[in-house]
């Protein structure tokens, strides 16, 4: 893939973070009800950061090993937040990570882009398996992935460290074969 991919929903365009995002991204990703749920978000939250993860989006795509998006309404395009995959050719499977800009929560808008972002990656990819993870302190995060269809597979215990303390994540996935049969 040369170019990278646009995705389109009903009210939302993933597309590639772009330089004019960063004071956004800066802004909604400061917010402690974002980083305190999020494993690679770091706080304080600074321009370098915002510079930092352009950049990795920009790597990853070149070396075919991350496709982050900006989430975006269609009609206004401003950011709202962003989501990924992260491969593992390997084993031809993805994790998908996300985040959304608070005034934005409780609209749908992050599960209508993590259904888009699973559909690419079995159709577009050709991934065998999609998984994704969240602390268990937050189960809103969960809730948006069994919309999307991913089912849980466990909980792995005291499984991350961050800010002196250990978290466990809950574990969900999607095979490609399931994914086809919920079509």
């Amino acid at each position: 893939m040369e170019i990278f991919p646009q995705l389109t929903t009903e009210r939302l365009c993933l597309n590639a973070l772009q330089v004019k995002d960063i004071p956004a991204i800066v802004t909604y990703a400061a917010d402690v009800r974002i980083t305190q749920y999020t494993l690679n978000i770091p706080t304080p939250y600074a321009e370098k950061d915002a510079v930092y993860w352009l950049n990795m989006a920009q790597e990853g795509f070149k070396e075919g090993t991350h496709f982050i998006f900006a989430i975006r309404k269609k009609a206004q395009q401003d950011f709202m937040g962003g989501i990924g995959l992260t491969l593992e050719k390997r084993f031809n499977r993805a994790e998908i990570g996300y985040w959304l800009a608070v005034p934005f929560w409780n609209q749908g808008y992050i599960t209508e882009a993590t259904k888009a972002l699973i559909q690419f990656g079995f159709e577009q990819l050709h991934l065998n398996k999609i998984t994704s993870s969240h602390f268990e302190e937050n189960p809103a995060s969960g809730k948006v992935l069994q919309k999307s269809g991913l089912q849980k597979e466990g909980v792995l215990k005291e499984h991350v460290f961050k800010e002196g303390r250990y978290y466990n994540l809950v574990v969900y996935g999607l095979t490609q074969q399931d994914f086809a049969k919920q079509l």
